[in-house]
């Protein structure tokens, strides 16, 4: 169980030359959620989707397996065009066309039989932190429709606004973000 835990949670682990197996995020069932407070009236919320990633999988040394996530702050849906367009202002991202965020872990920590803290460095809004993922494994076994090995998890953070200088507002609307990940990965061809 530990080993098909591994195979999942590396999901947001950098890609080195190490040997091992290549596995691709599906675009189509990966999203990243976060909410925050909206001055005590509401929970804000706002999602990131589509977006693909590739991992090295070594399943001798899972430790030593890697992969790299990155999209573009732009690709981010709030459900209204006026608040996504605020988000890309000056008050918060200030974002250019080509603004990428990217998540590269640095460790991993089996807690427990499908559980791990993922430790890695968040880059976003030009600002690298280093962030730590509470990671599940979901399911780990040949997909029933692609006919190949595939993987599933969920992961949660939390993530300060203002250590990324997208803290406006704050602490009317809340500083701290929670972030939900749902990340779907076949073995490439």
């Amino acid at each position: 169980m530990k080993s098909a835990f591994f195979a999942t949670v590396l999901a947001l682990a950098p890609i080195s030359a190490l040997a091992g197996e290549a596995y691709t995020l599906d675009p189509s069932h990966s999203q990243i959620l976060f909410t925050y407070n909206h001055l005590g009236y509401s929970t804000g919320m706002g999602m990131f989707s589509g977006f693909e990633g590739t991992i090295d999988w070594d399943k001798e040394n899972p430790a030593q397996s890697s992969v790299e996530v990155s999209f573009p702050v732009r690709s981010m849906m709030t459900g209204w065009e006026e608040r996504f367009t605020h988000f890309m202002s000056d008050d918060f991202f200030g974002a250019a066309e080509d603004e990428m965020v990217s998540f590269t872990s640095t460790s991993i920590e089996v807690t427990g039989e499908d559980t791990a803290n993922i430790t890695g460095d968040l880059t976003l809004n030009g600002v690298t932190k280093e962030v730590v993922l509470d990671a599940k494994l979901n399911q780990m076994g040949d997909h029933p429709m692609a006919n190949k090995p595939w993987a599933g998890f969920d992961a949660t953070t939390t993530l300060i606004r203002s250590d990324y200088n997208v803290g406006a507002f704050a602490p009317y609307v809340s500083d701290e973000v929670e972030v939900t990940i749902s990340v779907e990965a076949m073995k490439a061809d």
